[in-house]
């Protein structure tokens, strides 16, 4: 059975519990607040391969999105409203007094799941999402499954809702496979054509970029850095969900590379710029901000439907 350990209390009283699953070479902590991966370790490697929360009170405050899973609606909602099937949804403000970030402050990543199912090398976390909860409409009852063989962490998230809804979760792990200051040194090879600028508040233009001849065509193995170039955008993978694929390689210097695979349509990367670039956030989403624009895909679940997501990630070392 897989170790569980109490990680601490939250400022309410709760219990937030750490369950350590274990593989042949690997070790995955997840804790109960925000289902958040909260250490990764292989093999032969002496460093955790990402940065998370080692205290409640962290996870509770700066460090509220360090892996842990964002919904229902991951990034950002202009004007913290949208028009979801025949009404108009107003959300809790909590970006620039003006937008919501990653659903508000009542979002899941805040919220403390319940252990359903646990064993050596899975976990599956529930978590109720009442109607009305953020703004966000439906009684969702969501699911987190976590399933860890040899060197392959896989995450399915599945939710059912009663009313028509918005739903596009993520994961929200930083990533430094060196063990190292920042990820400097580290390189990224991405399958995506096209890429979502931003303006100067990082809500998404409308424009959807071709990336040939920019800073954002990481199509071939790439080296980045620090500011080379500025990280806070959606990459395009397609326009719908699709059966599980790789989609992204990162490699650090020390040699340990991460692949991520998914089902999702896109993938944000974020540079860590408001903690020192101490790693590179991946996260495996829908088109950010899609109410808005009317050539993003739809992020609308309908009464009585249900979605599962699915990202995985596999590390080696050389």
């Amino acid at each position: 059975m897989a170790q569980i350990t109490e990680f601490g209390r939250t400022a309410a009283g709760g219990l937030v519990q750490r369950v350590m699953l274990r593989s042949e070479t690997m070790q995955v902590a997840v804790l109960t607040l925000g289902a958040t991966l909260q250490s990764v370790r292989l093999d032969g490697v002496a460093h955790d391969l990402t940065i998370a929360a080692q205290s409640v009170a962290d996870a509770e405050g700066a460090m509220c999105y360090y892996g842990s899973l964002i919904a229902p609606v991951v990034n950002r909602l202009t004007g913290a409203t949208a028009q979801v099937g025949t009404k108009t949804a107003q959300f809790d403000k909590n970006f620039l007094g003006k937008h919501v970030l990653h659903s508000g402050p009542s979002g899941a990543q805040h919220q403390l799941w319940t252990i359903a199912e646990v064993s050596d090398s899975a976990l599956t976390l529930s978590l109720h999402l009442p109607d009305g909860m953020g703004g966000f409409a439906g009684n969702r009852d969501v699911a987190a499954r976590f399933t860890l063989i040899g060197a392959r962490l896989q995450m399915d998230v599945t939710v059912k809702t009663d009313a028509t809804t918005l739903w596009n979760v993520a994961n929200h792990s930083y990533w430094n496979l060196d063990g190292r200051a920042d990820y400097a040194g580290h390189t990224i090879q991405l399958a995506a054509d096209h890429y979502l600028p931003t303006d100067d508040e990082f809500i998404p233009t409308g424009e959807i970029a071709d990336v040939t001849g920019t800073d954002f065509d990481f199509r071939h193995l790439r080296r980045i850095a620090p500011h080379h170039p500025p990280l806070d955008n959606s990459f395009c993978l397609g326009r719908t969900q699709e059966p599980l694929r790789e989609v992204l390689m990162l490699r650090g210097a020390s040699g340990v590379t991460l692949r991520l695979s998914t089902t999702e349509a896109a993938v944000q990367l974020y540079d860590c710029r408001h903690d020192r670039f101490a790693a590179l956030a991946i996260e495996a989403q829908n088109w950010p901000d899609a109410p808005h624009h009317a050539g993003f895909p739809s992020i609308e679940l309908g009464a009585g439907q249900s979605r599962t997501q699915t990202t995985a990630w596999h590390f080696s070392k050389e």
